[in-house]
């Protein structure tokens, strides 16, 4: 199933801040992304409505199977490509930007071939900076 961007940083953002252990609700994820907690209450009721996410009656989100599913592989996509790019230098900043627009636009192929390169890198020893 094709999602939209934005879907999958929200997805990739509960799926961070779940990391915590701790209830996650709307005004969480508005602060982690800086939005608007009504921006964030409309895009979790469309998350809601396609799958997602399950919202309990306490106002806790948490993220379905598909939601997992998409938010895992987001989430893969984005710590590979900004480490990479870190490992060749990019500062911080610049890699996590970076990664976070190449994750949504690239092919499985690409994201593959790339990984695999990234895998093989790492075992012969990448150069130091």
């Amino acid at each position: 199933m094709k999602t939209h961007e934005s879907a999958e940083n929200y997805l990739e953002t509960i799926l961070v801040l779940s990391q915590s252990g701790n209830p996650i609700r709307a005004i969480n994820i508005a602060n982690a992304l800086d939005y608007t907690k009504p921006s964030v209450s409309v895009a979790m009721k469309k998350l809601r409505s396609e799958g997602y996410i399950v919202v309990d009656g306490s106002g806790h989100i948490t993220l379905t199977e598909s939601g997992r599913e998409i938010a895992q592989k987001m989430y893969e996509r984005h710590t590979l490509i900004s480490g990479w790019l870190m490992a060749l230098g990019v500062d911080r900043a610049t890699a996590v930007h970076d990664a976070c627009k190449m994750e949504h636009d690239m092919s499985e192929q690409s994201f593959a071939a790339i990984k695999r390169h990234i895998e093989e890198w790492q075992r012969v020893g990448a150069p130091s900076s």
